[in-house]
């Protein structure tokens, strides 16, 4: 069992996934207080599957919110050092786009657009057959992701703001989902588990 972690947005939740697919899940839009939801989110989860000890964990890198970002991966590391498991990752653009692809097979491909800092957007196109990324993650104020974005059906918390400046295309309004996971190929379940902050830092070092 892949005990999946996904705190990167406003949305918090967990799975457990197989070889046969997703076992079970839980899942609240907290907005925040991530820290406080996940812990205990995980033990339930765990406990409803009968005490079963993950033999791996999947987090949600981001991009997304600084905070949930990083809870989630300090939560999944910790469990993995615990437990004495793998701990690897995957990116909320790809669950997002991958959980669309499953819920509309006649779609081909996809933007996903999320909130990002400072009013700009994380923008990511991929391709449903096969599954996979178009172009490399960016962060852009509205009106450059408006031209960047080619897709005219546009996944994510961004989304809406995304076709706004547009002025064309469909806007789906919705959040990453650990559950999601399942559907991920195994390439896009592999990543190292560290932030994936899809802008450089705010923090500059100071000069010499």
């Amino acid at each position: 069992m892949i005990l999946t972690i996904d705190t990167a947005t406003a949305a918090c939740s967990v799975a457990l996934i197989g070889g046969d697919g997703l076992h079970s899940a839980a899942r609240a839009v907290v907005g925040r207080g991530h820290a406080e939801r996940l812990v205990p989110m995980v033990q339930d989860l765990l406990a409803d599957a009968g005490g079963v000890t993950p033999g791996a964990i999947l987090v949600d890198c981001g991009p997304g919110s600084f905070t949930g970002v990083r809870v989630g991966l300090a939560a999944a590391i910790g469990m993995g050092m615990g437990w004495g498991v793998p701990v690897s990752g995957c990116s909320s653009t790809a669950l997002i786009a991958v959980a669309r692809f499953a819920a509309d097979p006649a779609l081909a491909a996809i933007a996903v657009a999320l909130t990002g800092g400072h009013g700009e957007l994380f923008v990511q196109q991929f391709t449903a057959h096969p599954f996979a990324a178009t172009c490399d993650l960016v962060s852009l104020p509205p009106a450059e992701a408006a031209l960047f974005a080619s897709e005219p059906i546009v996944a994510g918390s961004g989304a809406e703001a995304l076709v706004a400046a547009r002025g064309h295309g469909e806007a789906i309004d919705i959040l990453p989902d650990a559950a999601d996971a399942a559907l991920l190929p195994a390439d896009f379940r592999s990543f190292e588990p560290k932030p994936i902050y899809g802008r450089p830092p705010d923090a500059k070092p100071k000069a010499a």
